[in-house]
């Protein structure tokens, strides 16, 4: 199974951002059933932490905030196995590709998302989902049905399977997971939410 296949069908990525023990979140991440975790490239000790991640060997490592080609060098070097950005910058696409490393780039705007679409990425990250909604993603989703979107931004157990119903492929959850007085639980929580949703008619 290919990294954007595991994506597809996990539909959660744990996003941790300057998070400091990151082995002990994620073992929390783990038991409560998110096997899918985004380490921000913006952290002190990233490419550490990716290269921890990696070594684990039950996780799929996913390397956020790559906004430059040397911050794709730097994640893939650490392991990372997809690179996630805030937004569209072509030429550290263009370095994931030669990496042989899936890019999934951020987009707002139905002009954002066309224009990373043309790229030749295998999937978009609409950021910041709590900006629109699960309505904005409906919206969105019926001009574009071809492209796979993971939101990003503001999601919770409350609203990601309102997210999935709406059209998006994947959800990437960040505070609702890191900052949970307990993981296993949140995580499990927002898990179950994504995955028992039932995706919209004709969604990638």
């Amino acid at each position: 199974m290919s990294a954007i296949e595991r994506i597809v069908a996990g539909r959660v990525v744990a996003v941790l951002r300057r998070v400091d023990d990151v082995g002990a979140l994620v073992d929390g991440l783990v038991a409560g059933g998110i096997d899918l975790v985004e380490v921000t490239m913006d952290g002190e000790h990233a490419a550490t932490q990716l290269a921890e991640l990696r070594a684990r060997g039950d996780v799929l490592v996913l390397a956020g905030t790559v906004r430059t080609p040397a911050d794709a060098e730097a994640a893939v070097a650490a392991g990372a196995e997809v690179c996630v950005a805030p937004g569209t910058v072509p030429a550290t696409i263009a370095r994931c590709h030669e990496l042989g490393v899936p890019m999934i780039p951020g987009a707002l705007t139905p002009t954002e998302v066309e224009r990373a679409w043309a790229l030749g990425v295998a999937m978009v990250k609409l950021f910041p989902g709590s900006l629109g909604g699960p309505q904005y993603v409906r919206e969105l989703r019926a001009p574009l049905p071809d492209v796979p979107l993971m939101v990003t931004g503001g999601v919770t157990a409350d609203n990601a399977g309102a997210f999935i119903a709406a059209g998006a492929t994947a959800i990437g959850a960040g505070s609702a997971l890191a900052a949970a007085a307990d993981v296993p639980a949140a995580a499990r929580a927002l898990a179950a939410a994504a995955r028992s949703a039932r995706p919209a008619a004709g969604a990638p």
